[in-house]
């Protein structure tokens, strides 16, 4: 049985099988109106990669809608990790299951589907912790 790893609360939502890990993603719209899991993360590239090289290794899997190589600010060389945006979930799936732990350049590339930040969904949920006593000890 797959194991659920994402769930969004959105009529929408579709379950989408993988074969990678067990796993079942659910997708939904964000980001620009793409599905939840057509965002990658590629991590451990060569800092020599670039954007359109990027584009063009990763192309080979279906069509690309951004590649974000993510850039030491001060050296403006890159960190080693990309965001790379497919246009359908299929293909960034098949990525993922083809580029996760291959040798790339010489380094072992680790690949995952790419986690929404905070502001995507109005902030992660809020917790309280403990409740306060009203009792003054």
């Amino acid at each position: 049985m797959a194991k659920s790893i994402w769930f969004l609360p959105y009529s929408s939502s579709t379950p989408i099988t993988t074969n990678h890990r067990n796993s079942k993603i659910y997708s939904s719209n964000f980001d620009g109106g793409f599905p939840l899991a057509s965002k990658i993360i590629v991590k451990n590239l060569p800092f020599s990669m670039s954007e359109s090289r990027s584009r063009k290794e990763f192309s080979k899997f279906g069509q690309i809608a951004e590649v974000k190589l993510v850039k030491d600010e001060a050296r403006k060389t890159s960190k080693g990790y990309a965001f790379i945006q497919y246009s359908l979930q299929d293909e960034a799936m098949l990525a993922l299951e083809t580029m996760d732990h291959q040798y790339f350049d010489g380094r072992l590339l680790v690949v995952e589907i790419a986690k929404p930040w905070r502001n995507d969904f109005d902030g992660y949920p809020k917790t309280s912790g403990p409740p306060q006593s009203d009792i003054d000890e």
